[in-house]
């Protein structure tokens, strides 16, 4: 029976259990539900002091008819507010909080899963066909997380003798501390244009930087000084990139920066998951075969500056300027 709807039988349970005082966690044990799924019950229904087991059970009776219209296909002016963000480059989660905490739209919020079905709907689910090409990933439907392919043996690296990311000092890890940074290139068509992409880990504060002349080891080490200058010293500790060509002057930079630099293991970009998620996101505004060369200096500030000042959830609605401007009057007394 778990995995099916609540019966009337079982809310008169979670009714007597409730009057004796039970833990709800010992009324699933008796029921053979699972805790959670009677605390959602509970929840839903007034809470202890107030679930009625007659109210709860016609009221589950009422949300499970169909058809059921969606809420953006029932209220226009929900519908257009969330169109409207969307193609403004907000995300459902975003879009979600958002109503939640003003009100929402006449009255009606709404979900940032019901967003997502109704992109991926492509038209049928009350949003218009199309919305999906705004959301980070631009993509049609959802896809399973998958690894990528192990890697080849016996490859020789072109860094020569470097730091892996298993040496990486434990602080790193558990980003209480600020100023340790993740780095990689998103590259454009025909592998001919790429931009330098840096994310504090603690803030997820981000750097961008053109490369107007390629992106050899040169321009890459020149394009990431020029970047860190504009870092106070306290707040740029290490940096970690994968193991691309691109970095083979690891060590002037090291040298010039101050910077410990470490690198991830091959075919493993969860280990730079800050920096891989913002390159997911950077896409929106660079999308992908696309000639990146287009974007100036003063373009890619701009596109920074708009990401570094969204409200994220990682920060409780705060934003990752916010975050980091406080690490860094922290740093400076």
């Amino acid at each position: 029976m778990p995995g099916s709807a609540l019966s009337a039988q079982e809310r008169e349970e979670i009714r007597v259990g409730i009057e004796a005082d039970e833990p709800l966690r010992a009324v699933a044990r008796r029921l053979g539900r699972s805790p959670s799924t009677i605390t959602r019950e509970v929840s839903r229904n007034g809470g202890r002091h107030r679930y009625r087991a007659t109210t709860a059970d016609r009221r589950a009776q009422h949300e499970r008819r169909r058809p059921k219209r969606p809420k953006v296909d029932v209220n226009r002016a929900l519908r257009d507010h969330v169109e409207r963000r969307l193609v403004a480059k907000d995300s459902p989660t975003t879009i979600a909080r958002e109503l939640a905490a003003g009100g929402g739209m006449t009255g009606e919020t709404i979900s940032a899963e019901t967003i997502y079905r109704g992109v991926y709907a492509h038209g049928k689910r009350g949003l218009a066909a199309g919305l999906h090409r705004y959301l980070h990933r631009a993509r049609r439907c959802r896809r399973q997380r998958h690894r990528g392919p192990e890697p080849a043996p016996g490859r020789k690296s072109p860094l020569g003798s470097f730091n892996l990311i298993t040496t990486r000092p434990a602080a790193v890890e558990d980003r209480q501390e600020p100023g340790h940074w993740e780095g990689d290139l998103i590259i454009g068509t025909n592998n001919a244009s790429a931009i330098v992409t840096l994310v504090e880990r603690t803030s997820r504060y981000s750097l961008l930087g053109n490369l107007d002349e390629g992106y050899s080891a040169d321009a890459v080490l020149a394009c990431l000084v020029e970047l860190f200058d504009r870092v106070p010293s306290g707040l740029a500790r290490t940096l970690t990139w994968d193991q691309g060509r691109e970095m083979a002057a690891h060590d002037s930079l090291a040298r010039i920066t101050g910077l410990d630099v470490y690198f991830a293991e091959p075919h493993h970009p969860w280990q730079r998951g800050s920096n891989e998620a913002f390159n997911g996101l950077l896409r929106r505004y660079v999308g992908k075969g696309t000639d990146l060369s287009v974007y100036s200096q003063a373009d890619l500030h701009a596109i920074s500056h708009r990401i570094n000042t969204t409200p994220r959830r990682l920060h409780r609605w705060e934003s990752a300027k916010d975050r980091y401007d406080a690490a860094v009057v922290a740093l400076t007394g």
